[in-house]
């Protein structure tokens, strides 16, 4: 004990030394024995399990703390204190309770003074890190909000080190989300490049991440952009000018301070706001990535922010309310087509978007009569661009698959029938146009093709609708007849059209082929079979073999309706 006592009188008196104020060295980090110090006698107070050991210490870490973060504030020295300070939170988190210290004003103190302005050191991103998951259980139990509160400066801390801690970052992203960052949480992560190409034009325009260049421009912000609309309103120039030096840092810094850019540099979620995609700085920034070659910084964010998306979506389906879930669905659907301008991530976040939708609807098919206005308006788009064209594609098969809702949702279901038969009729004008005056080209052979298919979902969601709703049949009948009777329609169209009406006319098959994927509550019927006992009685003609084996013309088989129909 001779020896122990030694070296903890020794650390102690360090501690002591650097807790008191001095001129010389106001700034505790710069010495470089104190972290060392902070650390052993932490593990000394551990193996002792002393609390009168734990008494003696408290104090001067506490008043390090405070000197730690008044010298980040006051900009005094360049530093790093985030080791330092990690290591103080570690003993006020496991003897908080023996101190009576409410650690959780200094964990946001941390947050917000120090990890905000170290976030691009690799050492500190590191140990953060470490700190978070080693303590995870004990944040989220006794600090449930301060993660959430913070994702986006946990954002920026992996956006900008990248894919070295990526497994790191994942064991604490369970921590980010809460009910209160489960909304805002998904466009930060489908806006992790674009934070990426934000954070290095801070870094281009004010110089290396590490220190406050980013708080400074937060801080600066209204300021800068009040004088710029000032020097709007009396020479006449727009802030977008900026005359002969609009090359300059300067013009870079006000772009950098553009709203947008501050919502993706922001350090706390202060709920779900608006991203707006069509402002001056982010059309000139994302000209700019795309007309140079991506660094390896955002190769990387574009990597990662689909495999974060994976870990977003898994979290949601086991741990959040379908209500959460439902209004999370029309943020995606208008996200599906605002993404960062890359082929392979839109690719990767788009086949998950529309994975997660599909699911959710499979989960809670009564989310389609609920969302049936965002729906309806995303098949208006269906015209305007590829990506739109394939969003209404899959919500016309969601809508068919699972009738409008279920049966207890008929008048949604009609609405959403009445948009289907106007998306069929508008496409079936635009193709009789298309095929009269369009010059035959490989660019219109694509039009053509996406048309079709898009036809052809629509034309099976409105067969699908009237199986469930047996009152639309006639007007199913209708539409379907109009298509069928199109001879300037795609054949493959014309065809399923045909098909469609005459699977009508067989409603023992017809449940089975296009009724609904689970066993109906008015019918112990499963899907994919047919119910042979009813055949006597709703059979109307013959069964249609030749369409279920996609054959034309009269059917081949060599086997009798014995074969089909057991015997009694």
């Amino acid at each position: 004990m001779g020896e122990r006592d030694k070296e903890w009188e020794f650390h102690l008196r360090s501690l002591s030394s650097s807790a008191r104020d001095s001129n010389y060295a106001p700034d505790p980090a710069s010495d470089p024995s104190l972290l060392n110090s902070v650390k052993r006698l932490y593990e000394l107070c551990k193996s002792e399990n002393s609390e009168d050991l734990i008494a003696r210490v408290y104090p001067h870490l506490n008043k390090i703390f405070q000197r730690s973060v008044a010298s980040i504030s006051q900009s005094q020295s360049q530093t790093s204190n985030g080791l330092l300070l990690l290591a103080i939170l570690q003993f006020f988190l496991d003897f908080g309770d023996a101190i009576l210290h409410d650690t959780d004003p200094s964990l946001k103190t941390f947050f917000r003074s120090c990890l905000s302005r170290e976030f691009s050191d690799p050492v500190v991103a590191e140990t953060t890190l470490e700190f978070l998951n080693a303590n995870k259980r004990k944040l989220l139990s006794s600090f449930p909000t301060l993660l959430p509160q913070f994702f986006p400066l946990l954002l920026k801390l992996i956006a900008w080190n990248g894919e070295k801690f990526e497994k790191l970052f994942l064991k604490v992203f369970l921590g980010l989300i809460s009910p209160g960052s489960f909304m805002p949480l998904f466009p930060s992560l489908v806006d992790l490049p674009i934070l990426v190409v934000a954070l290095e034009k801070v870094e281009r325009s004010s110089g290396a991440l590490v220190g406050s260049s980013i708080a400074s421009i937060q801080q600066s912000a209204a300021p800068q952009m009040l004088l710029a609309l000032m020097d709007e309103a009396y020479t006449g120039s727009t802030i977008g000018d900026g005359g002969a030096d609009s090359e300059s840092e300067d013009s870079n810094t006000m772009a950098a301070a553009d709203p947008l850019f501050l919502e993706l540099l922001k350090d706390e979620n202060d709920g779900l706001t608006e991203r707006h995609w069509t402002s001056p700085a982010m059309a000139a920034a994302l000209q700019a990535v795309i007309s140079t070659p991506q660094s390896d910084r955002l190769k990387e964010a574009l990597r990662m922010a689909p495999r974060l998306l994976d870990a977003y979506f898994a979290l949601a389906v086991r741990d959040f309310s379908s209500s959460l879930i439902c209004a999370l669905i029309p943020l995606l659907m208008t996200r599906y087509t605002t993404l960062f301008p890359d082929k392979i991530f839109s690719y990767e976040v788009q086949k998950r978007l529309l994975e997660f939708m599909l699911a959710a609807f499979h989960r809670s098919p009564d989310f389609i009569a609920v969302l049936k206005k965002p729906i309806v308006d995303k098949l208006g788009e269906a015209y305007d661009n590829p990506a739109k064209t394939e969003l209404a594609l899959q919500l016309c098969w969601a809508i068919g698959e699972y009738g409008g809702g279920g049966e207890s949702h008929k008048d949604a279901a009609r609405e959403l029938f009445e948009s289907l038969e106007l998306l069929l009729y508008e496409n079936l004008s635009s193709s009789r146009l298309g095929l009269r005056e369009s010059a035959p080209g490989s660019g219109s052979t694509v039009r053509k093709s996406s048309q079709s298919r898009l036809l052809c979902f629509v034309v099976t969601a409105i067969a699908k609708l009237a199986t469930y709703h047996r009152e639309l049949l006639p007007r199913t009948s209708v539409s379907l007849a109009k298509v069928a009777r199109s001879r300037i329609s795609d054949v493959r169209v014309c065809k399923r059209a045909r098909d469609y009406l005459g699977l009508m006319n067989e409603p023992a098959i017809c449940w089975s082929v296009l009724g609904p994927s689970s066993v109906s509550s008015k019918s112990n019927q499963h899907p994919g079979t047919v119910n042979w006992n009813e055949a006597s009685s709703k059979m109307i003609a013959h069964i249609p073999f030749y369409m279920l084996g996609a054959q034309e013309g009269p059917p081949f088989h060599d086997f009798s309706f014995s074969d089909v129909i057991p015997r009694r």
